[in-house]
C-alpha cells in the first residue's frame, strides 16, 4: 500500500495519539474509532461527521483495510458460509461463518498458510506465507457481518494459520474486538486454538484475557502425536499439558482438547483408553471435544465411520472424561482448514499439484 500504513491498525489510544499530534480535539479519535470498528466504513469518505480537512489529511498517510470477498459457498445443508477472501498483496485467506440456535459464530484465519505441518490438515501443505495483521483479521469479522446483516457473537480463532505463532498481532486483535469502543465481543465468546506452543500458551495465560483455549490435541502419546503433528518433537506432550494446566488456574478458564479422528491412525479403543489415562491426572477443568477427520484429497487419511467415533465418546464418558463429537459444519462446501483456499488457488493456476 506504497507508504501509506493502515489506521484500522490503530487501538483508541493510539489512534486519540495520532489525533493530537494532529492537533485535533480528543473526540475526533473516538468518533474515527466508531466509523472504523462500530460502522465498518470502507473509507474515509463515509465519515459523515468528520471534517473534510482532517479526513484528506489522514488519508495521505493512511488506508482502510477492505477484505472484498473473491468467493463465497453456502452450505445447502446448514448455512454455513464459507468466504474467500482477496489481501491487498494478492495472498487469499479464508473464513467461515457458522450459524447456531445460540448465534453467530465466525471461525478466522491468522496466517496466510501455516508452517505447522500437521498431517491432516490442508492449510499447511504450502507452508506459511505470512502472517495476517489484527486488522485484516478484524476486517474477516467485519466483512462477515455486514454480509449476513447480522451481529456476530463468538469467534473462533482455528481458520488457516497458528494463532500463537503470530502472536503479536494475534493479541493486538484479542483487545481491539473486546473493546467497547469497538465490537465489543466478549473474551469468554472467543476460542483460541493452538497446536501447543509452549511458552505461548504461557505468556497467554498472563495476560487477563478470559478466552477460552483449545489445544489440538490430536493423539494419546507422545510417539503418535509426533507422527501426526511435526511440532510436538519440539514440545513434549508432558510439557504441553503442564502449559494448558498453568492456563487453567492463571485464568479460571475450561480447556477444551480437539482430538480429530483419523481411520486406523488414533481412533482405536486402546488409544481411547490411553487417551482417558492421560486426562484423568490434568490438573483443571476440561472437555474433549472428539472431530471426525475432514478428508483432504493431498493425503490418505481417512474419517472414521460413526459407530467407531461413538464408540471412542463412550469409552472417554465411561472414564469419566467429558467428551463430545463436533457436530460437522459445512462439509458439502469444503470447509475444512485450508479446503477453499487451495481450490481457490489451484482454479486461478497460482499453484500445482
Amino acid at each position: 500500500m506504497e507508504n501509506r500504513k493502515d489506521i484500522c491498525e490503530l487501538n483508541i489510544e493510539e489512534l486519540r495519539a495520532l489525533i493530537k499530534e494532529k492537533g485535533q480535539p480528543k473526540f475526533r479519535a473516538d468518533q474515527l474509532y466508531g466509523w472504523l470498528h462500530k460502522q465498518k466504513v470502507k473509507s474515509f469518505e463515509e465519515m459523515k461527521n468528520i471534517p473534510a480537512a482532517l479526513k484528506n489529511l489522514l488519508s495521505e498517510e493512511y488506508y482502510i483495510t477492505v477484505m472484498e470477498p473473491e468467493d463465497i459457498l453456502i452450505s445447502r445443508l446448514d448455512g454455513t458460509r464459507k468466504y474467500v477472501f482477496a489481501l491487498f498483496d494478492g495472498n487469499v485467506i479464508e473464513a467461515v461463518l457458522m450459524k447456531y440456535k445460540h448465534g453467530n459464530s465466525v471461525c478466522i484465519s491468522s496466517q496466510v498458510g501455516c508452517r505447522m505441518g500437521c498431517r491432516f490438515c490442508a492449510s499447511t501443505l504450502d507452508g506459511c506465507v505470512r502472517n495476517l495483521t489484527a486488522a485484516e483479521m478484524l476486517s474477516e469479522v467485519y466483512r462477515i457481518e455486514s454480509d449476513l446483516g447480522e451481529r456476530i457473537s463468538n469467534i473462533v480463532i482455528m481458520g488457516s494459520g497458528e494463532p500463537l505463532d503470530n502472536y503479536d498481532e494475534v493479541l493486538r486483535f484479542l483487545h481491539m474486538i473486546t473493546d467497547p469502543d469497538g465490537l465489543n465481543i466478549s473474551a469468554r465468546n472467543i476460542t483460541l486454538s493452538t497446536c501447543g506452543l509452549v511458552p505461548e500458551i504461557r505468556r497467554l495465560s498472563k495476560e487477563e484475557l478470559p478466552i477460552t483455549l483449545a489445544l489440538s490435541l490430536h493423539a494419546p502419546n507422545q510417539a503418535k502425536r509426533e507422527e501426526i503433528m511435526p511440532i510436538a518433537k519440539k514440545y513434549e506432550l508432558s510439557e504441553v499439558l503442564s502449559a494448558c494446566a498453568d492456563y487453567v488456574r492463571d485464568t479460571g478458564r475450561r480447556i477444551s482438547f480437539e482430538y480429530s479422528v483419523v481411520k486406523g491412525v488414533n481412533d482405536s479403543k486402546e488409544e481411547a483408553e490411553e487417551l482417558s489415562r492421560l486426562l484423568r491426572d490434568f490438573k483443571g477443568v476440561f472437555h474433549v471435544n472428539i472431530i471426525p477427520v475432514n478428508p483432504i484429497e493431498e493425503r490418505e487419511y481417512e474419517s472414521p465411520d460413526r459407530d467407531a467415533v461413538l464408540s471412542f465418546k463412550d469409552i472417554l464418558e465411561r472414564n469419566k472424561i467429558n467428551a463430545t463429537i463436533r457436530r460437522e459444519m459445512g462439509r458439502d462446501i469444503s470447509s475444512a482448514c485450508g479446503q477453499l483456499r487451495r481450490r481457490h488457488l489451484k482454479n486461478a493456476n497460482t499453484i500445482t499439484d
